[in-house]
């Protein structure tokens, strides 16, 4: 059987790692993953192309809501959030689910993060509509989402109405109104910092964590690569607890080697090998040693 990882980029991904280390694990010879460069144009296509030896695809950016009109059938979280990234492919038909949202949870329930306090999360794409989700199910009762545009945050406000949270808008980008929000709200520290956006989107506001007018108990940056983001080494020189994206890729890529081999994950294997991927072999030669 084979399944893949579509995008555009899609050469950083470290999901074939991931994948391939379960499928071993669980002793299915025949199983293949790999990465499929492809844009939104391209999908429709690419899915029709794939016959019965297929069992399922992952998806990442720009696919996750291109894909929608294009599945048989969907998720009821799919359907909630708008978002599928990944769909499982089974008697020709394309099923949609959402496994981010999942991910999420589990990544913050790992850390042990209470949502007690202020929330904030950077970006309004298809990942910060999963987030709102995963935010609600481990507790959030409103959130504080910074946008560039707030004329194209419409839906992800249909989102969060949809889900019964709570979505206030401010300021993404530096300027008059964002520095006019940071004066108003002072030093009160947020609970969770969660950051969407794609890596390097938010090295303004790691300078804004440097400078300690922003402070997170907890930052959680969904990227993985390169690691660690420059929000992530401000967030840690200040202080704060972080959560890393290889935790949030790992717990929905388990998701989805579930749902597309119908087995339990076996999440240990894919840590390992996904940071064996991931760390310089200098490094675990001495994490060996100690």
């Amino acid at each position: 059987m084979r399944a893949a990882v579509v995008g555009s980029p899609i050469s950083h991904s470290l999901s074939p790692v991931l994948h391939n280390a379960a499928y071993r694990e669980l002793g299915l010879a025949g199983w293949t993953y790999e990465a499929i460069e492809c844009d939104e144009s391209g999908l429709p296509a690419l899915l029709a192309s794939l016959g019965p030896e297929w069992a399922g695809l992952s998806l990442t950016m720009p696919l996750k809501r291109a894909v929608l009109p294009l599945l048989d059938e969907a998720a009821p979280l799919v359907t909630e959030v708008g978002v599928a990234n990944t769909v499982v492919l089974a008697g020709r038909r394309r099923s949609g689910y959402n496994t981010d949202v999942p991910g999420m949870v589990t990544a913050l329930s790992a850390a042990g993060v209470s949502l007690t306090g202020d929330v904030l999360v950077l970006g309004g794409g298809a990942t910060a509509a999963s987030a709102l989700a995963a935010l609600r199910d481990a507790g959030a009762r409103d959130v504080t989402v910074a946008v560039r545009d707030r004329a194209r945050a419409g839906q992800l406000l249909t989102v969060a109405d949809r889900i019964g949270i709570g979505a206030r808008l401010t300021p993404f980008g530096p300027g008059e109104p964002r520095q006019a929000w940071l004066a108003e709200r002072g030093a009160r520290p947020w609970a969770l910092l969660l950051s969407t956006v794609p890596a390097g989107a938010a090295d303004d506001w790691a300078g804004l964590v440097a400078d300690g007018e922003v402070v997170g108990q907890v930052v959680f940056d969904v990227v993985y690569h390169p690691w660690p983001t420059r929000l992530a080494v401000a967030a840690g020189a200040a202080g704060a607890e972080i959560i890393g994206g290889f935790e949030f890729l790992l717990h929905q890529a388990a998701e989805q080697v579930r749902l597309m081999t119908g087995r339990p994950a076996p999440v240990q294997a894919m840590r390992a090998a996904g940071l064996a991927a991931v760390t310089p072999s200098s490094d675990r030669r001495h994490r060996a040693g100690r």
